[in-house]
């Protein structure tokens, strides 16, 4: 890590009074599962222990998904603080131009406080009827969805909220969220290089989208943590700060894992052992814990989000204490880790028999389930004299090294991003004499795929399978048979 990153001061956790080899069961807790990317654990202010996974790394940039509805949160209250509306302000007054000619009783009823808190009267997310249908005109479309309950009197987890808070912020102050909580905050914080994806009239989707360092997750926990003060400036309004944080609505409808019915506030949500968390899809996390002055920024690619919170609480409940004035200032150092990666050999006979063969895929040429990258339809296999394997399996051309990760560059795998290049990292090991096992990360986002390629002992025909390690669509991406060519 270079010193332009390390923004937050350092020191071991005896002097932080955090029991060392509580954190190191954390990380190895995290390890054993071999989904997490990052971690950041501090106390008092500062970092007592940072881990990364490669081929993940403290100056990369990570999807946040849903922990963007935080940062939007800070964006509305900024706004609120500047005069420019107030949470009891109804929605349609301040969207007018994109309200429906004809307002339903819902809808009219429906104030900001209700899209902070997941009260709007929606039955579902809103945003999804952006994707039923086409148009670019998002706001207008949301606000026509139906609002078949009374605002106030259900929570229900909702993007579309969330989308309409960040088209206010930016229908007010004639900005984009990102820009206006960027000088506001973010610049403050030294959190620069954020990224956000925007809808096609320029809106910042303020529900997912934002893109930061797991160090600046963890800046940005620790000013909610000292309520929206940093320094000698109050960036955030400590009041909204205080009420965004609180329990206001309950969530317990939702059915979902524990730590996910303990409360809600302002997009933000209660968790188990007095703490509260922005939270995102597939593992990202920035967990506030202000009983114990600390603070934790996640990332991962994960389904299972509850066990990642179970593993925190397990370690780190019983770990804090007062500190040691006298002790070494240094925190629990990285260790070399890595996300898992296929054991096996690096060559057979039959990889002999298949080097630098084309194979055609057996694939249905029909349209692929949505968010579904389009199947490859053959694979070619060639290893060179460094002993880096590559796998055109279009559109991945993948270089990858044995038993170990190797960055390279490759038209990507997202869909909606064709043709553009992105940065990927992969490994391969034969797992048997006849069976190639591929493993491919994409840096900076949850995603891991793994090709498996079973060749006939001849080398005549392949079995291929292609699948994907998280995805709010299909996680089997390829079935499919082939034959040399």
């Amino acid at each position: 890590m270079t010193e332009v990153l390390r923004r937050l001061p350092r020191t071991s956790p005896e002097a932080a009074g955090v029991d060392r080899a509580a954190l190191e069961r954390l990380v190895a807790a995290l390890d054993e599962r071999g989904m997490t990317h990052s971690l950041m654990v501090l106390r008092h202010g500062a970092v007592v222990a940072e881990q990364w996974w490669f081929p993940h790394a403290p100056e990369q940039r990570h999807l946040m998904y849903s922990v963007s509805k935080t940062f939007t949160a800070m964006a509305v209250g900024l706004a609120v603080a500047d005069g420019l509306l107030t949470v009891e302000d109804r929605v349609v007054d301040l969207l007018a131009d994109d309200a429906p000619a004809e307002v339903g009783e819902n809808l009219a009823a429906m104030r900001v406080r209700h899209l902070l808190t997941m009260t709007s009267g929606h039955a579902g997310d809103a945003l999804d009827v952006v994707w039923e249908q086409e148009g670019t005109d998002w706001p207008r479309v949301v606000l026509a969805a139906e609002v078949p309950f009374v605002p106030g009197s259900r929570y229900v987890y909702n993007s579309g909220a969330t989308y309409l808070l960040s088209v206010i912020v930016t229908r007010l102050t004639g900005r984009r969220v990102l820009d206006y909580l960027g000088e506001r905050v973010l610049a403050p914080l030294g959190i620069t290089g954020a990224v956000w994806e925007q809808d096609p009239a320029g809106n910042d989707m303020g529900g997912y989208g934002l893109a930061v360092t797991t160090e600046d997750m963890a800046i940005f926990g620790q000013l909610l943590l000292q309520r929206g003060r940093w320094g000698d400036a109050q960036l955030v309004p400590a009041g909204w700060v205080d009420v965004a944080s609180s329990n206001l609505v309950d969530n317990s409808s939702l059915g979902w894992a524990t730590e996910n019915h303990q409360g809600y506030g302002y997009q933000i949500w209660q968790c188990r052992h007095g703490a509260y968390r922005a939270d995102g899809a597939h593992g990202q996390f920035i967990i506030v814990w202000p009983q114990h002055d600390a603070v934790l920024a996640i990332t991962s690619g994960t389904n299972d989000m509850q066990a990642t919170m179970d593993a925190v609480w397990d370690a780190l409940v019983p770990a804090f204490g007062p500190g040691e004035a006298d002790a070494p200032g240094d925190p629990l150092p990285p260790r070399p880790l890595a996300l898992p990666l296929p054991t096996g050999e690096a060559w057979t006979a039959v990889a002999d028999l298949i080097e630098g063969r084309t194979y055609a895929l057996d694939v249905p040429d029909v349209a692929p389930p949505p968010g579904v990258q389009k199947p490859a339809r053959s694979v070619t296999v060639h290893r060179d004299a460094d002993g880096l394997l590559t796998v055109d399996l279009e559109p991945l051309q993948v270089l990858a090294a044995h038993q170990a990760w190797n960055e390279f560059t490759s038209p990507s795998m997202d869909p909606d991003a064709a043709g553009a290049d992105e940065q990927y990292a992969g490994g391969y090991a034969w797992t048997d004499e006849r069976t190639l096992e591929l493993r491919i990360a994409a840096p900076g986002t949850p995603f891991v795929w793994t090709a498996t390629l079973a060749f006939a002992p001849d080398g005549s025909t392949v079995e291929a399978a292609l699948t994907q390690n998280v995805s709010f669509f299909a996680t089997d991406l390829l079935h499919a048979a082939g034959r040399a060519v």
